[in-house]
């Protein structure tokens, strides 16, 4: 599908001051017009009330505002969940996810249409990858469903579809734009990457000193065990991600947080739980969410909720923090690893 014209949404200060200065303008309109884009939202160009007419002809001329089209919302009916569906430029389908938690509303993009990592338990996966999000396509997941709710979202998680880390430099300039103080201003602590243990990517995180929160999708507890339903672990071995993990944590003093899903007779002994703590341990600052797997139409169950029980147990002598997470959304397929959509 050919793509006429390139959305401001996704533009970073620096690119809408190269905009200004292109067409012989001073740069205080760069900053205006960031302001109007990602602190008051706007949706028409008709809005940029402080702007030259020249501009906003020029504006309207080559570029449009928004990347994606809001195609509909499911609403759970048994919990406070919203799933959104957009279409981008390019005509592929995304979804997102909005969580209410009394005062927490989080919302969870995605990253990629479909994803390559083929993760067994995993509804995306089945989708194959089409292609990588551009920065406006991931911010704009949160400027739209914003302006459809009547709360604040206080929360940004990078756990849609797709792997963030595949996307790094998309992602990174999306959690950027999320947290500039003068346009939505969500701080560094209340946005979370998650990643399924790209390690290359962890290191540059780490080096780059990125101040974002990390979580890690481990999800087993040897590497063969990993390997069989995650084959990112065939070139990233579980020893080594662990080793990324560690100097993560210990060169930027920042807590790590570790996800678990839980599978029925494949992860969720009391072995396993029991290697966890051995593999953990030596992360001084690092946390662990078990999940619960969400059924698909996959090979995949939840244990029972007697192994549950069990498994959490034998983690209370875990030395770092241990919860168990339920995911919310499920009946409306909005749950962890339940994303995917279908162009037909």
């Amino acid at each position: 599908m050919k793509i006429d014209k390139t959305s401001l949404i996704g533009k970073s200060l620096e690119d809408l001051v190269k905009i200004c200065e292109d067409n012989n303008l001073k740069n205080f309109r760069a900053k205006q017009l960031f302001n109007w884009l990602y602190r008051n939202k706007v949706n028409d160009f008709d809005d940029f009330n402080n702007l030259p007419k020249e501009l906003i002809t020029f504006l309207r001329s080559e570029y449009c505002i928004h990347p994606l089209t809001f195609i509909r919302a499911t609403k759970s009916t048994s919990e406070l969940t919203n799933k959104f569906l957009f279409k981008t430029q390019s005509g592929a389908l995304i979804e997102s996810v909005l969580m209410n938690d009394d005062d927490r509303i989080t919302l969870c993009l995605s990253t990629q249409v479909g994803c390559a990592l083929d993760c067994k338990f995993c509804a995306t996966a089945k989708m194959g990858f089409k292609e990588n999000l551009n920065p406006g396509e991931i911010v704009d997941q949160y400027l739209m469903i914003s302006q459809k709710i009547n709360k604040q979202i206080t929360n940004i998680v990078f756990m849609g579809m797709g792997e963030p880390f595949l996307n790094y430099r998309n992602v990174i300039k999306a959690a950027h734009l999320l947290h500039n103080p003068n346009g939505i201003n969500m701080g560094y602590k209340r946005i979370t990457i998650s990643t399924a243990g790209v390690i290359s990517k962890i290191e540059k995180f780490t080096k780059e000193k990125e101040k974002f929160k990390l979580a890690i999708s481990l999800n087993g507890t040897t590497n063969e065990q990993r390997k069989a339903i995650m084959p990112i672990t065939k070139k990233n071995a579980l020893v080594d991600l662990l080793d990324a993990s560690k100097k993560y944590t210990e060169q930027s003093n920042t807590w790590l947080t570790f996800e678990y899903v839980l599978l029925k007779e494949c992860n969720d002994s009391i072995e396993d739980a029991a290697r966890l703590i051995k593999l953990l341990y030596d992360i001084k600052k690092c946390k662990l969410n078990v999940i619960p797997y969400n059924e698909t139409d996959g090979e995949f169950q939840r244990p029972e909720q007697s192994k549950i029980r069990s498994f959490m147990s034998k983690l209370r002598s875990a030395p770092f923090p241990v919860t168990i997470r339920w995911s919310k959304g499920t009946d409306i397929d909005a749950g962890c690893g339940q994303l995917a959509v279908s162009d037909s």
